[in-house]
């Protein structure tokens, strides 16, 4: 009853404060704060960490980054055109406060929405990219981070180009109710038709990806890679353990465990990133 409440609560605008184990941790802030590294607490500076691809040197520990500084430590310099830019989110639901909400996430991210699509060269080839960023609401899913990625997939078939999907979403964006869910099939189409198109699909599961987007075109890649410890699922932990009433493994849900149980084909360190993906794209060649 408790978390029944609080999901009204958030609905009507009477917003509570999350709970301290699942509140959203500004790690960069941790960083600058603390000079350390938040998972192994050796000492690590701004500077350090963005010359090491926002992963610590010592434990590995990676951190999440936004939409320029994956296209800066992954395609080759200068070679990202975005396209699509020009749609921007409207409110069809009339729902409350969601407005201001896109405004503070568009003055935060510097994007029009959660997903940014684009042109590049990763090694010399050639690419399609979308990329979901996680400080737009969330990274959640409405009708144009969909219509985003549908467009970035069909492009992809269109050019023959093979299409790299990032993601990292807290699900589906509940202020659009079915027209959020709509995106799941209409992505999930624009993948078959790249499929018969026989242009090849690459997914790059990040920290965090979740709901209806796992649920989607996450899982529907030719080849889904994983950053390591990534957290990846549909619903939370607590609350699967709260409906199946057992304890879930160690480990549950990150993306080691998903390798083990054959859900992800590779966990690839940032670093090794840009030479997997001209490897993939080599192997898979579309002419």
């Amino acid at each position: 009853m408790a978390l029944f409440t609080g999901v009204i609560d958030r609905l009507l605008g009477r917003q509570q404060p999350l709970p301290r184990d699942i509140a959203f941790k500004d790690e960069r802030s941790f960083v600058a704060q603390k000079h350390s590294c938040p998972s192994c607490h050796a000492h690590l500076e701004a500077g350090e960490l963005e010359n090491n691809l926002y992963v610590c040197p010592k434990c590995g520990h990676h951190f999440r980054i936004n939409t320029a500084e994956r296209v800066r430590t992954l395609v080759d310099a200068g070679s990202f055109q975005e396209f699509n830019q020009e749609i921007q989110s409207i409110n069809p639901l009339g729902f409350p406060g969601y407005e201001a909400k896109l405004g503070e996430s568009k003055a935060a991210t510097g994007q029009g929405e959660a997903v940014v699509n684009g042109y590049a060269s990763i090694e010399g080839r050639k690419v399609i990219l979308s990329i979901m960023n996680f400080k737009f609401m969330g990274g959640s899913m409405g009708s144009v981070a969909g219509e985003k990625l549908t467009r970035a997939i069909l492009e992809g078939a269109e050019k023959r180009h093979p299409v790299i999907l990032f993601t990292t979403s807290g699900g589906m964006r509940m202020q659009e109710g079915i027209f959020s869910l709509m995106q799941m099939a209409k992505s999930s189409a624009a993948i078959a038709q790249l499929e018969l198109a026989q242009v090849p699909l690459f997914v790059v599961l990040t920290d965090p990806t979740y709901g209806g987007v796992t649920a989607s075109f996450a899982m529907l890649g030719d080849v889904i890679l994983a950053e390591p410890a990534a957290s990846i699922g549909f619903a939370g932990p607590r609350i699967i353990e709260s409906t199946i009433r057992q304890k879930l493994p160690e480990g549950f849900q990150k993306s080691e465990f998903l390798l083990e149980k054959g859900f992800v084909d590779a966990i690839v360190p940032r670093s090794e990133l840009r030479r997997t993906l001209a490897f993939l794209i080599d192997t898979h060649p579309t002419e």
